[in-house]
């Protein structure tokens, strides 16, 4: 019984985070409003309840049958990619070096604000 009110707390959040993008008209996927919503709760209680933690760690357990969707989305939409693959490498090489130049610098400042002590007065 715990699994199934920690999965339809999982589920409000994200009917209410598609309710709140269709109503809004934000560019954001609804779920993804939802997980903001459900991390907000979080931090505003402290804890998480033993339902929630007991669903989200069932599904993090069959995470690799969720990426099933996505690559059925991508052979459907296979001949566009296939026809778009030069933008589509750009934009991932670019990010993949964006990132790694960022976590390098904030890596290494991190690492200067160690080393001098840091302290929360810094």
């Amino acid at each position: 019984m715990s699994f199934l009110i920690g999965i339809t707390v999982l589920l409000c959040y994200q009917l209410i985070g598609e309710v709140l993008v269709l109503l809004s008209g934000i560019p954001v996927p609804g779920p993804v409003v939802g997980m903001v919503l459900l991390l907000l709760t979080l931090l505003a209680r402290g804890k998480s309840a033993e339902s929630l933690d007991g669903a989200s760690t069932s599904l993090l357990s069959h995470l690799s049958l969720l990426f099933v969707p996505a690559g059925v989305g991508a052979m459907l939409h296979f001949q566009r990619i296939g026809s778009e693959w030069l933008p589509i490498s750009v934009a991932l090489v670019l990010s993949t070096l964006l990132t790694l130049v960022i976590t390098a610098l904030v890596m290494r400042s991190l690492l200067r604000w160690r080393a001098r002590g840091g302290s929360a007065s810094d």
